[in-house]
């Protein structure tokens, strides 16, 4: 039988810094971004995404610009 030497055991590493722990408290809710899952038809899907790509900006903010345009008008 062979003779293998057992294996080397590795540890988890350092912990994080204190620096590195206080920068991720000092994070707001507000600048985390959350999933929002929901389905839409695919027509819609392919238009707004066109849209989007078409005015350079993210689909992400499309939605969160029409969002406040109607929270304005609807009150």
């Amino acid at each position: 039988m062979a003779n293998v030497p057992p294996p080397t055991r590795r540890g988890k590493g350092e912990p994080p810094s204190q620096m590195a722990v206080l920068d991720n408290l000092g994070r707001t809710e507000a600048t985390r971004l959350k999933p929002l899952n929901f389905k839409v038809p695919a027509d819609f899907h392919r238009e707004f995404k066109t849209f989007a790509a078409m005015n350079g900006t993210s689909m992400l903010d499309v939605l969160i610009e029409s969002f406040r345009l109607y929270r304005e008008h609807k009150g």
